[in-house]
């Protein structure tokens, strides 16, 4: 079985939030948002380590948290970036050598389910890069600066994104080398592929799968959660 280690990516200030307490720190079920999908990745067993990249002044407040929470594979718990970008690639270099695959997920995803993750991994093993995303429901129209309608896109050509991403870890480490070389930003790890010519295997997501950016986001979380969560 290839070895595959796990990038959580829990290391942002969550803003748009509006609360005091970092995004990453709320409560879910009674638990830190970030803990869910480390839990998730506990259980993975073709996951055998995680990188955990967190606020660079909250390493020891999360370490405390892997503790108490009892997540075990977690290898080292690093310092994020200005960016995304920059966060995931930190924790890129924790990763084991000997690591075949990462999967990079973000820790503001805590309704992954292990039926999601594993088709992401096992994909990736087999065609080197894969997504999770779902199908978009409404029509998306694309706006000039000025607000006016220039066309609607062709909504059957379009998916929304999400996290987990698997790689064959050199090829997402090239990427990125490649791309800080040209001083490039990606929205998400694919996209640093899709500019270098990399085909991605897109893997049929789950739309509970959402990332926690909102109070409202929370509460509909809450709900999920209370109506059975995720398998």
């Amino acid at each position: 079985m290839p070895y595959a280690t796990s990038i959580v990516v829990a290391a942002g200030s969550g803003k748009r939030m509006g609360t005091e307490t970092r995004k990453q720190y709320l409560l879910l079920d009674d638990k830190p948002l970030f803990i869910h999908p480390l839990e998730v990745m506990e259980k993975q067993k073709k996951i055998t380590g995680i990188i955990l990249v967190a606020p660079p002044a909250d390493l020891d407040f999360c370490k405390e948290l892997i503790k108490e929470y009892s997540i075990k594979k977690v290898l080292s718990t690093v310092a994020g970036g200005d960016t995304r970008g920059a966060s995931v690639y930190n924790g890129l270099q924790a990763v084991p050598e000997d690591s075949e695959f990462v999967v990079v997920h973000d820790g503001a995803r805590p309704l992954l389910s292990q039926k999601i993750l594993e088709n992401v991994l096992e994909a990736a093993i087999l065609e080197g890069a894969a997504i999770a995303a779902v199908p978009v429901k409404d029509t998306i129209k694309q706006v000039n600066p000025e607000g006016l309608v220039q066309k609607t896109l062709e909504r059957s050509l379009l998916w929304a994104v999400q996290t987990p991403q698997a790689f064959r870890k050199e090829l997402l480490l090239e990427c990125y080398k490649r791309a800080l070389g040209d001083k490039l930003q990606g929205t998400d790890d694919a996209s640093l592929l899709e500019t270098y010519g990399y085909p991605i295997t897109v893997v049929m997501g789950d739309y509970r799968n959402m990332k926690i950016t909102t109070k409202e986001d929370l509460e509909y979380a809450e709900y999920l959660l209370k109506q059975g969560g995720v398998d």
